[in-house]
């Protein structure tokens, strides 16, 4: 049986396993007060914020392997099992976390989540580059965005809320078995990529595939396609403008991700409840960012407005949107104040990110596209891991000032890479094949 918009079911399902995604990764930070106060109970809360910024920089420097790793795979083995792969093993690790009983196996349970969960990102990107056309890309890319945002606004009332009922164990267990169904759905939509696949209208799939491309036959065209090796790869300064801009900018999502509920707990006093009441606001802020990216993309190219000017341009606006809300959230005054400030900032964040995740696809052929993408999240989760370990001491006796002066940095050093080191948002020709032109 033929499916109307087939793309569109895909790319809910990659949100709805980025939303599974951030409620498992939410919940060690929610819970982090009540797991704190069972497992160190005489250790001050400067002691308590050290041992949980180690433990998550173990999830993120793993996670930073995983990228690179699962961009492999997704390329080798494809988006249906790639996934599959991903979130079977992450929900795993999600479940087992039950079991930790300190520092030692919080972290290894978390580097093994860590690895598992970064395949969402080159997945996402690939399954992006594969199923839309050039033009729906941000749009899509800001649906898929959306999933994370959406992840933190159910993941930190919903976890609060089960505290009542359930220990922090039980709780990991619950969400970890919540990926596993996620499965079952994917297997059954996604067949194949949809120049192939039996589910797929005819139309549908003529409106991708001709969206991909721009003249000839598509077989010629993907023959054509350039798509180096990474040593090739690494070679083109846009690579690296596409690398950096991830460095820079994803450290941003994860010092509010990682360290929101602990500078509620820290700054404002508040319990895991009372979290779970305030903690989500800035994810509202993240979702429309996600939305209003994509949708501002999708609009300027339908108006005229070529790839490189669409791409530089929201990406600009969104890091104009975080630059000066940093310095208003160094002396917010009230809670209400310092999460509305953060979903600001995650506005301006999502505005960016959908726009900087479609850049490899912009660059490069569809075989190339995960390989770039986990290089790119490799090198932006590094960044976040060095961040991470930073922040305790950075926000020593919950002074947060210096992290959000680091913050407001990092968006001008990806406006830097956007635009000098990516001259222009078009597809990479051949070192050789240009120097052949020259001569």
């Amino acid at each position: 049986m033929k499916t109307k918009g087939l793309r569109w079911w895909v790319i809910g399902l990659i949100a709805l396993a980025t939303v599974i995604n951030y409620i498992d990764r939410q919940a060690l930070g929610v819970l982090w007060p009540d797991i704190a106060a069972d497992l160190y109970p005489g250790m001050d809360g400067d002691g308590r914020k050290e041992i949980y910024g180690w433990i998550t920089g173990s999830f993120i420097f793993f996670y930073a392997m995983g990228q690179a790793l699962f961009g492999k795979i997704f390329d080798w083995i494809g988006t249906r099992l790639g996934f599959a792969l991903s979130i079977g093993v992450w929900s795993i690790a999600t479940a087992l976390h039950g079991l930790a009983r300190g520092a030692w196996s919080f972290a290894i349970f978390r580097s093994i989540l860590g690895v598992a969960e970064a395949g969402n990102w080159p997945g996402a990107a690939k399954g992006n580059a594969e199923w839309f056309p050039t033009h729906e890309r941000a749009f899509a890319q800001g649906l898929f965005n959306s999933g994370a945002a959406i992840g933190g606004i159910v993941a930190i009332p919903m976890i609060a809320f089960l505290t009542v009922f359930f220990s922090w164990q039980m709780i990991f267990i619950f969400i970890g078995l919540v990926g596993l169904l996620w499965m079952i759905p994917w297997f059954l939509i996604v067949k194949a990529p949809p120049k192939y696949h039996p589910n797929i209208t005819e139309e549908e799939r003529q409106y991708i595939l001709s969206g991909q491309t721009t003249t000839g036959e598509e077989d010629e065209i993907d023959q054509e396609e350039y798509n180096p090796s990474t040593g090739q790869l690494l070679q083109h300064k846009q690579s690296w403008g596409v690398i950096l801009a991830s460095a820079a900018i994803d450290p941003i999502w994860w010092l509010f991700i990682v360290w929101i509920p602990i500078y509620l707990n820290g700054v404002y006093g508040m319990d895991v409840k009372t979290i779970g009441i305030y903690g989500w606001v800035p994810y509202v802020g993240a979702m429309l960012g996600a939305w209003f990216g994509g949708l501002l993309a999708q609009n300027r190219m339908k108006a005229g407005w070529d790839v490189n000017k669409t791409r530089k341009w929201v990406i600009t606006l969104g890091c104009m949107i975080m630059f000066p809300s940093f310095f208003l959230l160094m002396n917010p005054g009230s809670p209400t104040s310092a999460v509305l400030i953060m979903a600001m900032i995650l506005f301006g964040f999502q505005t960016s990110i959908g726009n900087v995740q479609t850049l490899p696809s912009d660059l490069f052929g569809k075989n190339t596209v995960g390989t770039l993408s986990g290089i790119a999240g490799m090198a932006a989760k590094l960044g976040a891991f060095a961040l991470t370990l930073f922040v305790p001491f950075l926000t020593a006796g919950e002074n947060y000032t210096p992290a959000f002066y680091v913050g407001a940095a990092l968006t001008i050093i990806a406006l830097f890479a956007v635009w000098v080191l990516i001259p222009t948002v078009e597809k990479v020709q051949p070192i050789n094949h240009v120097r052949e032109d020259i001569l």
